[in-house]
């Protein structure tokens, strides 16, 4: 069985010394590498310094009228994850989450120049836990990754809210009883590796939400609407690239 230490290592493309070895989301697009290369060119023939690609076209959605958070308008790129800067993410990763079911929270700064902080990790770890099962299992550091870029990137227009996890590991037991009660929940769930997590962010509707999510390239997305005032969830895992409607 793998180390602690070799898990991260593989899940965040770490090499035995703690560096990147392969690129994170969001920098493993190279049309991402290719337009920051492009604008330094640029601004190297004209001069003057480029301008950071998130400071164009500003959003200002504190000036605009009230809306229901199901009616809350998309910013123009809130499905381009891909096109963000290198500098998104290679900055600290503190990630903010709530377990309605037990009432727990936390914000926890888990990731810093290219390495994870163990106790952080754990911590995180026990968050997304089997709350029925009462079982804690090693989490995928790639859906971390994920769940983080999906918050970080909507903090960039004014919603800074927690990631709700509704569900995150599962222990066998509790996937078939989720099965035998009719709840959404794959026999072969990734739930049980500790691969998938069922999400929400406050604020967003679970499209929009599960649009940025997809875009990240990083795995299964389900989209799960339901009525009511919180909406539906969305299902982030880190498996083969699919997409569904539950």
């Amino acid at each position: 069985m793998a180390t602690r230490r070799e898990f991260l290592q593989k899940g965040l493309g770490l090499t035995a010394a703690g560096c990147i070895g392969v690129p994170l989301i969001g920098c493993a697009s190279s049309r991402a590498a290719e337009t920051v290369g492009a604008r330094q060119a640029a601004a190297a023939r004209s001069g003057h310094a480029a301008a950071p690609r998130s400071a164009a076209k500003p959003v200002q959605l504190a000036q605009a009228a009230p809306l229901a958070p199901a009616e809350l308008a998309p910013p123009p790129d809130i499905f381009d994850a891909q096109a963000l800067d290198l500098e998104f993410w290679l900055k600290p990763r503190t990630l903010h989450v709530i377990r309605p079911a037990s009432g727990e929270k936390s914000k926890l700064l888990y990731w810093r120049d290219g390495e994870v902080i163990d106790t952080a990790y754990q911590e995180l770890c026990h968050l997304l836990r089997d709350v029925n099962g009462r079982e804690t299992a090693q989490i995928d550091p790639k859906l971390l990754e994920t769940l983080w870029g999906a918050q970080a990137f909507v903090a960039r227009y004014g919603i800074d809210s927690p990631v709700e996890i509704l569900s995150g590991y599962r222990t066998p037991s509790s996937n078939k009883r989720l099965i035998e009660q009719g709840i959404p929940a794959a026999r072969q769930s990734l739930h049980m590796e500790g691969k998938a997590a069922d999400i929400r962010i406050p604020n967003l509707n679970a499209e929009v939400l599960g649009g940025l999510v997809k875009s990240f390239g990083q795995g299964g997305v389900g989209f799960y609407y339901r009525e009511g005032p919180r909406g539906g969830w969305i299902h982030a895992d880190t498996g083969l690239k699919r997409t569904w409607k539950g």
